[in-house]
């Protein structure tokens, strides 16, 4: 496929985690963090190895190897951590001068770092934890642009959207991503410079937040998109449970009774997602469901091995911009979700027999 033509949108107004001296104190920590302990792993390697391989052999058993795979996996994403930082001050250096064809090679340039590092990350991960992939609907993502809207259960599921939907196509995905994953190096550094929205979901002013995720809308070329988690958090019942006291409070009757019926994903903060709805109404809207990756939701369950040799089960499935209603929004959206809950919960004994979710 042809190169992607990048569309920025319009600057954005001061924000006080883009100023220099905000990502300057982040990186002083965070960067320092990823190289140490990248030191530390390679170091330690002959001291963890066996001694993870002889934990895994008397608890769980040398085929799944569970504390082994996780500590590889923790190799890696350091590994893609420090390459990372490192190509981002290469393409840095290059932009100094006028060989690199301006802002809009720059961005390209970071775009292929962002896509080298997610689809090493996507695919290490399957081959470390030997999972399996299934997806349906695939073709659905053919087409751009679109609002992508991504069940979130783990902080492993995010390299999905990168490795099925944005990576093979060269497509660029504008995130809506909460503030705090700023602290990773790779984000904070090529997110930045990439036109995403880092949000403040504690904000004083989440008008000035929802004006933020509106101007990713702007100006959207046939190889891009909008990618927000709608939850915003993983489930546990203990959330769901939350979610639903406080849609009570807020006298929202009718979205009460749709998300009591909810059984494997949380309700759909609207604030985000109906704010790019309202921005981009003439945009399809595509979802990406998953199950399989909620054994890495807690540590714990990550270090016991709960994703090691689990088939993902993905689908997708697109609606048509004619098809979203231009009122009673908040209900339809709760309704989609269902579905998405629907489906979930069908296919979750499959990959997770006889586990259910606390």
């Amino acid at each position: 496929m042809g190169r992607s033509v990048v569309r920025l949108p319009p600057p954005s107004p001061h924000r006080p985690h883009r100023t220099r001296s905000a990502r300057a104190r982040r990186r002083l920590v965070s960067v320092p963090l990823v190289l140490i302990g990248q030191l530390l792993w390679s170091l330690l390697l002959p001291l963890w190895l066996p001694l993870c391989l002889g934990l895994d052999l008397f608890t769980a058993g040398y085929r799944a190897r569970p504390r082994t795979r996780s500590m590889a996996f923790f190799g890696l994403y350091l590994g893609c951590q420090v390459l990372g930082i490192l190509g981002a001050v290469m393409i840095w250096l290059f932009s100094l001068g006028s060989w690199l064809g301006g802002p809009s090679r720059f961005i390209e340039w970071n775009a292929a770092l962002q896509r080298a590092w997610s689809q090493a990350l996507f695919r290490g991960s399957f081959f470390v934890f030997s999972m399996e992939l299934d997806v349906s609907g695939l073709e659905h993502a053919d087409a751009g642009p679109f609002l992508l809207f991504v069940r979130h259960s783990s902080a492993a599921d995010t390299v999905l959207a990168a490795g099925l939907v944005a990576n093979p196509q060269r497509r660029l995905l504008r995130y809506v991503l909460k503030r705090q994953l700023l602290w990773d190096p790779c984000l904070d550094i090529v997110g930045c410079r990439l036109p995403n929205a880092f949000i403040d979901r504690a904000a004083q002013n989440p008008a000035e937040e929802l004006d933020e995720i509106k101007r990713l809308t702007h100006d959207l070329g046939p190889m891009s998109g909008v990618l927000i988690y709608p939850e915003g958090t993983r489930f546990t019942t203990k959330k769901l449970a939350r979610s639903i006291g406080k849609l009570r409070e807020k006298g929202w009757t009718e979205l009460v009774s749709e998300a009591e019926r909810f059984e494997s994903v949380l309700p759909p903060r609207l604030a985000g997602p109906l704010a790019l709805i309202e921005a981009a109404p003439e945009l399809d809207l595509l979802f990406l469901e998953h199950t399989g990756f909620e054994g890495a939701a807690t540590f714990d369950s990550f270090w016991s091995g709960q994703l090691v040799g689990r088939r993902v089960h993905v689908r997708l499935r697109r609606i048509t911009a004619a098809e979203i209603p231009s009122e009673g929004r908040e209900l339809w959206l709760f309704r989609q979700w269902k579905e998405t809950d629907r489906w979930v919960t069908s296919v979750y004994p499959k990959t997770f027999p006889g586990r259910t979710e606390s």
